[in-house]
């Protein structure tokens, strides 16, 4: 019988199980995690505002770990020579081993952090929980972070607290994923709603319940979240496996380590949209990595080289997606209700954002997965309303089962 161990317990880790067990019905999997069961992270601000709870988050049913060990801890040490893996004083073997550890939020070195009684991430079950008890209707919350993670804490609890004030290095929100007229509409949205923003403005020093800003001024406050950003979790297997910005991995989702793999926000693996390896932390990568890995580390032979940001963002029902790279030419088009931009290289479409209303975003989606080139496609129709029709009907004949 062959001996899996999994280390994380995250979407990558569901992931890799049901890729073993698409190949091997008789095995022991063994699962190390100190959360001990996947759940939807990017559900935790809905829980702040009431509409949901953990147990409805579950990624998957208590069923669906019958027959596989439990660690709920972390894991210690990776021994590759001897393949164990130490949690909690014990060993477990291993023939085939799968890092699925994720990211870890940065907390920046800011003079008097530690004099801060009342703060927190906004990553985990722990952390959404703790900020649950901690803040009232008088509570001032300081968020230090205008990416997502910290935008959609402040959606979560701008109306059960006082305020809410975001600061962030950066001339806007959502820096990394949009540009500075798109990120506009959605500050608007969120300000509209009652947060506030001290943008290109960072925190010099922490006193207890004051943020002295980079500019002078003061910010008083209550409670402190902080949602700078992540880092991939490879403390555990640096040394072990050849590490960068995450575990290089390859479209097999094979480390350096014959016996390793890795996958999900942990692992610098393929993105289709740039043609090269990079961290792409979002929930579908992790899940098809995950998979990728399960069904090779049980002697099967899967690929996963279609890999690319996405970012499907809501606040206050206003949305916007995002997706691929933004290089290239530019189409825009906009209207009151929406902005659209397309980016092309090559003879391709790389990458899009969507803003506002839309409609049949996941052909453009696949378009850029995919790497179709334009010229077998109408792009003047692509441009201003994308619909099967930009294939021609052969092709779609293809894509939608003899439905034209």
């Amino acid at each position: 019988m062959k001996r899996y161990v999994i280390i994380g317990g995250g979407v990558a880790s569901i992931g890799c199980i049901e890729g073993i067990r698409s190949k091997d019905k008789d095995c022991k999997i063994v699962l190390v995690g100190n959360e001990g069961y996947a759940y939807c992270r990017p559900l935790i601000s809905y829980y702040m505002e009431g509409k949901t709870d953990f147990d409805k988050m579950k990624y998957r049913s208590e069923e669906f770990y019958r027959g596989i060990e439990l660690v709920r801890a972390n894991a210690d040490v990776v021994d590759a020579k001897a393949r164990t893996v130490t949690a909690c004083g014990k060993k477990f073997d291993y023939d085939e081993l799968c890092i699925a550890t994720g990211s870890i939020p940065f907390i920046p070195n800011t003079d008097g952090y530690d004099s801060v009684k009342c703060k927190t991430s906004f990553m985990t079950e722990s952390d959404a929980k703790y900020l649950d008890e901690v803040i009232t209707p008088e509570s001032r919350v300081l968020i230090i972070g205008a990416g997502l993670i910290g935008l959609k804490c402040a959606e979560g609890i701008v109306k059960r607290v006082a305020s809410v004030k975001v600061c962030d290095l950066a001339d806007r929100v959502l820096s990394s994923i949009l540009d500075k007229e798109c990120a506009d509409y959605m500050q608007k949205i969120l300000e509209d709603n009652g947060v506030e923003f001290h943008l290109s403005n960072g925190v010099k020093k922490f006193e207890n319940k004051r943020a002295l800003l980079n500019d002078g001024s003061v910010i008083e406050f209550d409670v402190l979240v902080t949602a700078v950003g992540v880092r991939a979790n490879v403390a555990l297997v640096k040394g072990t496996v050849d590490t960068d910005r995450g575990i290089l991995t390859d479209i097999k989702q094979r480390t350096s380590n014959e016996r390793i793999y890795a996958a999900g926000d942990c692992c610098q693996g393929y993105d289709a949209s740039i043609d090269a390896n990079r961290v792409v932390a979002i929930w579908p990568n992790a899940y098809m990595q995950g998979y990728t890995a399960g069904v090779n580390m049980a002697g099967g032979d899967e690929t996963f080289d279609k890999g690319m940001p996405l970012n499907a963002i809501g606040f206050f029902k206003y949305h916007a997606l995002t997706a691929g790279a933004y290089k290239g030419e530019r189409y825009e088009s906009k209207d009151e209700k929406s902005l659209k931009r397309l980016f092309v290289e090559n003879n391709r479409l790389v990458g899009f954002m969507l803003i506002g209303e839309f409609e049949n975003a996941g052909i453009l989606t696949s378009l850029v997965r995919n790497k179709t080139p334009l010229d077998e496609v109408n792009f003047d129709i692509l441009k201003t309303s994308p619909s099967p029709v930009v294939w021609g009907e052969e092709k779609r004949k293809q894509i939608l089962g003899g439905v034209v």
